[in-house]
């Protein structure tokens, strides 16, 4: 250990100091420091040039270092090029600096939100009466992977809906059925031509659902929470069916039940 000291002593005195400044110190070292049987520091002792001591006493690895920082060189070269000419980027990689989430053109919405089910067609005014009286017709229809029966009036609560704001008009294009007092219609797998129409009410939060993991005897226990993004819609509309005609009620007067409830005739 006393000798690996005062090795390790000698070569941080040289490479601050010049071979100069190390002959008194190699002159006050006692005779147990010998360097007969080190070639390595007698041959730095003998040199007059300052030797690179990084590449002389320093660990290397399996890999070629003179290989590896050419190879880094050539790809830090390439980036460069593919930075400056701007080609290797792709458009769908395209982000916003401040948030961080994808911007989606028009054309993308629209083709996404087909593809779920559904088309955006604008906010609500004041002026529109979209909401009607009820109507005995029911629809069947689908939006991502759930499928949902309603009628006109009811509300439904679904996987939240990206492209759509609280307040807007949306079409449902998914119909797999309608049915009627009357008639019945069933799609191979949609119908083409029935739609549903709706109001999205508000973007809500579901309840917390906790997810707890456990391995016995392997103090492993992990706890986790989670609250599903939904969608609120009220239907307003469904189309693509012949809707009866509700019947016309006409309210009786009083003379017309007094006179009913006199020809009762009272049991003895």
């Amino acid at each position: 250990m006393a000798h690996r000291r005062v090795f390790q002593t000698l070569i941080r005195h040289y490479s601050s100091h010049s071979l100069k400044n190390l002959n008194p110190i190699l002159q006050t070292l006692p005779r147990i420091t010998q360097f007969q049987s080190f070639p390595q520091i007698s041959n730095l002792i003998s040199s007059n040039s300052t030797p690179n001591l990084h590449t002389q006493f320093s660990r290397h690895f399996a890999s070629n270092r003179s290989d590896d920082s050419e190879s880094d060189e050539d790809y830090d070269d390439e980036d460069d090029s593919e930075d400056e000419t701007g080609e290797s980027l792709d458009e769908d990689d395209v982000v916003s600096g401040s948030s961080g989430k994808r911007e989606y053109t028009a054309e993308e919405k629209e083709s996404e939100a087909a593809a779920i089910g559904y088309k955006v067609v604008g906010p609500l005014q004041r002026s529109d009466r979209v909401f009607k009286n009820y109507e005995p017709v029911f629809a069947v229809f689908q939006i991502g992977s759930h499928q949902f029966k309603v009628s006109n009036g009811d509300c439904v609560y679904i996987e939240k809906l990206k492209f759509c704001e609280v307040h807007d008009k949306i079409i449902l294009n998914k119909v797999l059925m309608l049915g009627s007092p009357t008639q019945t219609l069933i799609g191979r797998p949609i119908l083409p031509e029935a739609t549903v129409h709706a109001v999205v009410e508000e973007h809500a939060l579901d309840a917390k659902v906790i997810i707890f993991k456990k391995k016995r005897r392997k103090n492993y226990r992990r706890t986790k929470g989670h609250r599903q993004e939904l969608t609120k819609l009220r239907i307003t509309d469904i189309q693509g069916i012949e809707k009866p005609v509700t019947p016309v009620v006409i309210e009786k007067t009083k003379k017309a039940v007094q006179e009913k409830v006199g020809k009762v005739a009272v049991p003895a």
